[in-house]
Formats: C-alpha cells, structure tokens, sequence
C-alpha cells in the first residue's frame, strides 16, 4: 500500500519484539523464506543486529526489503536521535532505512518534538525513506502537524479486535497517516474468542488468519510475530480469502479496552 509521501509499505510485515537476540536471525530468516519483506524492529528489542545478519545473508536484494525501526525513549532529543540513528543502522548494517518511527511520545520528558525535527531531517538527506511515530494520541499528532514541516507516514499503535483506539485511527485518517497495527492479534488473546473461532471454522482457516484478514481489510498495515515457521508461513496466507461485512462487523464487535501493552499517556 502506498503511503503519503507515495512509496510503497507492504501491508503485511514481521515484527520480532520479545523474540530473543540469539534466536532473531533464525526467525528472520524463515520469514524471508516464507515471502515476507517487511521486517520491524527497534533499538529496545535488542535484536537489530540479528535481523541485519539475516538481511545479509538472505541474498534477498535489498531493494526488495522494508526495513523499519525505532528511537528509544532515552535516545529522544534532536542530537541524540541522530546519534540513535547511525547506531540503529550500524548494528542492521544497512546503508538507509525505509522507515523509521519515535517509539513512543514519552510525554513527560516532552522531547518528541525535537527528536522529530532530527528526523525531518534525515529524511531530507535522503538516509530514510519515510518517517513517523508510534503510540502517539490525537493530541501528539496534533502538535507534529502544527509544525507545518513534514506529516508522518506512520503511526503504529495497538490495535486488535478487543482495543481498536478507534479516536486515534480517526485522527490518523484525518491527516493522511497510515494506521499499522502492533500486537494485531492481542498476544493470542482473542484467538479463542467465539466469534473469531466459529469464522475461522466456516472459512478453513486459523483464528490467527481471520484477525488479520480483519485487519488488512480495514486498510490497516499489520506486522504479527512468531518464532515458528509454520506459524509465520500460516501468517502470510491470508490475500486469497475475503471476510463478508458482517464477519467484519462480527469481530469489531469485540472491542473491550483491552490493552496488552502500556497506555502512550503515561509511559515514559
């Protein structure tokens, strides 16, 4: 899908938070097997070095990769960003980034606003393809645009069925920013929803798949996790089915609050 700056983000990514350091290039690699060429990361995953290891011996071009990751919350600032930075892309051992996000707004530190001037102005340089943010609330967004300088391409927040944060997916929309999903199937915990468990059934497909076909048709880009290589194959092999509106309607409706993850207001 494109994004607001018109480069191309395939919608479906690889996400590799919690997954060990010594196990990332493993997974990496039976993800690039499998067809995916999308991979996240972020410094505080401490895993960058892996996926770089993976990316270099993959002897996929990397012209065909999507490469993202994220500013730690105690690198924020404009000079320690850039700083952050050039060590992000040292440990991945790439020459560029395609997208790269301020993890978190950290709103007490209040800093995101200089760590996004540092990232306007890589991507002026050419060294990013694109740039935006994560976890970021409407009043963030607000602030960012207020600039007047570049909008993020971006925002990637928690969304799943059961925590859908349907304000600041409508505040994205607003102003031209794509929504990417992070935990887009709640750490499992709505796979054993009924809802999800009898579409599933009626589809021969896994729970897993009809969360994020959920996703996808929603114009969301989704980025789900797994360390097992048929799980991160079952993944990807969800294009050549579609759920009708009401199954759509179906599983939005298990929308509960539940956050698997710190709320963007208060962590810092």
């Amino acid at each position: 899908m494109l994004l607001n700056n018109g480069i191309d983000i395939p919608q479906l990514g690889f996400g590799v938070f919690q997954v060990p350091p010594p196990e990332t290039a493993e997974a990496v690699t039976s993800a690039l097997a499998a067809g995916y060429r999308h991979i996240d990361t972020a410094a505080v995953y401490r895993n960058e070095a892996g996926v770089g290891d993976a990316l270099k011996a993959s002897g996929v071009p990397r012209s065909e990769l999507f490469i993202t990751t994220k500013l730690w919350n105690s690198d924020q600032g404009h000079d320690s960003a850039l700083h952050a930075f050039d060590a992000s892309l040292d440990r991945l051992g790439l020459d560029y980034l395609d997208l790269y996000l301020i993890h978190w707004p950290a709103p007490a530190q209040d800093r995101y606003m200089d760590s996004w001037r540092a990232l306007t102005k890589l991507y002026a340089d050419g060294r990013v393809r694109a740039i935006g943010v994560s976890n970021f609330l409407p009043e963030h967004l607000s602030r960012l645009a207020d600039l007047g300088s570049i909008i993020p391409a971006v925002n990637q927040i928690e969304v799943h069925p059961a925590l859908q944060q349907r304000d600041v997916q409508e505040a994205n929309t607003a102003l031209g920013i794509a929504t990417e999903a992070w935990s887009p199937l709640a750490q499992a915990a709505v796979l054993k929803e009924p809802v999800i468990t009898a579409i599933a059934a009626a589809h021969g497909r896994s729970p897993a798949q009809i969360v994020l076909r959920w996703h996808l048709q929603q114009g969301r880009i989704v980025i789900p996790k797994s360390v097992t290589p048929s799980r991160i194959k079952e993944n990807l092999a969800v294009f050549d089915f579609n759920l009708t509106e009401d199954e759509l309607a179906q599983v939005t409706g298990l929308e509960r609050n539940l956050r698997t993850g710190p709320h963007p207001a208060n962590f810092n």
